[in-house]
Order: C-alpha cells, then structure tokens, then sequence
C-alpha cells in the first residue's frame, strides 16, 4: 500500500514540473484547440488577422515527415518566417494549397493570390481568422467521433486511428518527396527509470518512424544514435527539448505518464 501511495504522488509530482515555472496549473486547452499554432511574422503588419494553423486537420492526411522535412517547415512557431510570397511560388503551404492539388475526390485550395475577387475573400478567411470559429469546431467533433479516444491532448488515440486503417497519412508528394528505401525498424526498449517505484519507459521506433520516418528526431532532437547517448531529464523534456519537442505541443501530452512509463514495475 505504501509503495502505490509513493508511485501515484510521484507521477503527480512529474506532472507538477509542466507548469512549475509559473506556479500556476495551465488552463486545458479545448481538443479542437490542442496543437494549434498561430503564425503571425507578418500578417498584422499588412493589415491581415494571423494565421491559425490546425494541426489535427493536415495530421489525419500527412505524415509529421512529409510536412517537416520534405516540405520544410520549422518545428517551432515562427521560425519557417513564411510569407504569402513563398506560398504563390509553390513553396511551404503553397506546395499543396496551389488549387491544382488533389487529395481524395477534392481540389486543394489556393493558398494565396497577388489578385483576388471579393468572393475570394472567404478563402483567405480560411486561414487568416481570430478567435473561436464554430465551424471548425464542428468539423473536428464529427471527425473526433469516429476515431478512438484518449484522455489527454485533442482526445484522439491518432497511433491507434492509423493501425486501424481510420487514417491513411501520405508520405510521399510527387515533385517534393524523394523515394528512398525503408530502413530496418528498431526494436522497442526500455529507459529506465531514475526514481525506485517507477515504471521503465518502453521507447518504440516502430510507432514514431511511422510519422516521422527518422530524419524529424535525428541528428537535430536526438543527437546520439545509440540508446543512452542523450542525457536528459523530465525538466528538459517539460522545457520542450527531446520528447519535449513534440509532446505537448502537438502529440499527446507527457502528462499522460503512463503512455511511456509502460513497463511493469
């Protein structure tokens, strides 16, 4: 009895260093809101609303690969400094959003034009929008509904939807992507654990290569390329570094400890 008391107040004081900088517990975000990212470089200066980037909607079509290395964009906010300009030439969101693209039966639209009718204007509101919108919200709980469910994050168990053929992500773009052949998958392993009475982490490569192929977490997250190579602690990881890079922002969030900390104690 003693030892599970000890294991559940250590697993909360694990949480307790997502949000000890502030000393203050952060407001859970809502799952249609979880991974959002606001791109405004130069929206406002131009007299435009900010860009709101949905991470849910392009991660039910793509891999986080496709998009991160094939395409390149930064993995931090900000830092692709995308301009409406890069996208009329073909690049970043252009390279998709161009109205010629097809994903399923449908045309992908035009991210950007130098002229646009009043009509128009409804498409660039697609993506240049502040504040709540109700329509996607919408579209995230009919598409959440389907899907199996998690505790934390937007809800969705997305490794789960893809094993189960809910989800289908395209890696690969035509023109963009280079064909190369698969490497060999890795073994699952254990981390083990720094503090008695809490379970190894079980690390799979299998899971992670499928969005993120190797090229997102290697050479520039994880430097070494032999297990225990990277020194880190949870600090680091709730500071966005390692793991930290990912989860929290857009895969599910490391406070849900025993997603990694799997292992029978």
């Amino acid at each position: 009895m003693k030892k599970v008391f000890i294991v559940t107040l250590l697993f909360v004081a694990m949480a307790g260093l997502a949000f000890a900088q502030v000393g203050v517990k952060k407001k859970r975000q809502p799952p249609y809101e979880y991974g959002k990212v606001v791109m405004n470089n130069y929206s406002e200066k131009v007299g435009l609303k900010s860009v709101q980037f949905d991470h849910w909607i392009h991660r039910s079509k793509f891999t986080c690969r496709l998009c991160h290395m094939d395409i390149g964009f930064s993995m931090k906010a900000g830092e692709t400094q995308l301009k409406a300009a890069d996208n009329m030439r073909g690049y970043f969101c252009g390279t998709c959003h161009n109205g010629k693209m097809v994903y399923g039966e449908r045309v992908v639209f035009k991210a950007c034009s130098k002229e646009f009718s009043k009509e128009e204007v409804k498409t660039c509101e697609r993506c240049h929008q502040t504040g709540s919108n109700m329509k996607k919200e919408a579209e995230f709980e009919k598409f959440a509904e389907k899907m199996p469910k998690e505790r934390y994050g937007n809800g969705i168990n997305w490794e789960q939807a893809e094993q189960l053929g809910l989800i289908k992500p395209v890696d690969f773009i035509e023109g963009v992507s280079i064909k190369k052949a698969p490497l060999a998958t890795q073994k699952d392993f254990a981390l083990g654990s720094k503090i008695e009475g809490i379970p190894d982490i079980i690390f799979s490569h299998k899971k992670h290569t499928i969005w993120n192929g190797c090229e997102v977490c290697h050479p520039e997250i994880f430097i070494g390329m032999k297990k225990g190579a990277d020194k880190y602690t949870m600090v680091d990881l709730f500071q966005g570094k390692y793991c930290g890079v990912c989860h929290d922002t857009v895969a599910f969030p490391q406070t849900d400890c025993q997603r990694c900390h799997a292992k029978p104690v």
